[in-house]
């Protein structure tokens, strides 16, 4: 099967557009989500639709959480939750009845799904070898994908240590065109995100998956920053959130 993964699209319309068209291109089987679909941007509607109608697997992170009062705003930055309280008032019914039927993990199949990790699927940020560690004990299968950090990694315990020692987690970072050899091991990829990336690479970020080839390859699509950020501009959302789209960061 042949699977595109995106998450953190955070209302950026023009990037989930060019990451689809991108994926189109590669005649996928299926497209997944793995949640944040609303907060940061100015499109929630919009994001909410398209997710909806072109992905098959989709998750709930924790600003979809928050736009949907199930999560304490206390909990996030100022503009985080200045962002949901935005989202709070621009979104419409339908996309809130979208998020709702939505868990944030996905343990059916032979790949698991975290919004954020699998030993905790709303908040963790998995971004070091030992975290990663812990996380691949606790995924319900070999290969699991997490979203919320918004930095395109991989991690992989490769099973080779000593009997009683300590796994071996190995980190990497999932530059454009990186492909991972899934034949063995144990694995926890980030796809990166497609609509707010924090890599210092302001491209939308996306993975695809080949489960027969036992691949997995990091995606970056060049998207029309200036019209995500001006859309900001013209809300009362915090302008900075336009701005530090052009350095993903």
């Amino acid at each position: 099967m042949h699977v595109g993964i995106i998450s953190d699209v955070h209302a950026n319309l023009p990037a989930l557009e060019a990451v689809l068209e991108d994926a189109k291109a590669e005649q996928l089987d299926q497209l997944w989500c793995l949640g944040d679909v609303v907060g940061y941007g100015a499109h929630p509607d919009e994001c909410c639709a398209l997710v909806a109608e072109r992905c098959d697997r989709s998750l709930v992170g924790n600003h979809d959480l928050a736009v949907l009062d199930a999560l304490d705003l206390e909990a996030f930055s100022p503009t985080a939750a200045r962002a949901v309280r935005w989202t709070q008032r621009n979104v419409s019914e339908e996309s809130l009845e979208f998020l709702r039927g939505l868990e944030p993990a996905d343990e059916h199949g032979d790949i698991a799904l975290y919004h954020a990790s699998p030993r905790d699927p709303i908040w963790e940020y998995v971004l070091w070898e030992d975290q990663a560690a812990e996380c691949i004990k606790a995924q319900a299968a070999r290969l699991s994908l997490v979203g919320h950090s918004h930095v395109a990694l991989a991690f992989v315990d490769p099973g080779t240590e000593e009997e009683g020692s300590p796994p071996e987690v190995r980190r990497s970072l999932g530059s454009a065109g990186t492909q991972l050899d899934l034949e063995t091991g144990r694995w926890l990829v980030n796809p990166g995100s497609v609509g707010q990336p924090r890599d210092r690479d302001p491209r939308a970020a996306w993975l695809e998956v080949d489960t027969d080839a036992c691949t997995a390859t990091f995606r970056r699509v060049e998207y029309d920053i200036e019209s995500a950020a001006e859309a900001i501009e013209a809300t009362d959302l915090p302008a900075h959130l336009g701005r530090r789209l052009y350095v993903g960061q």
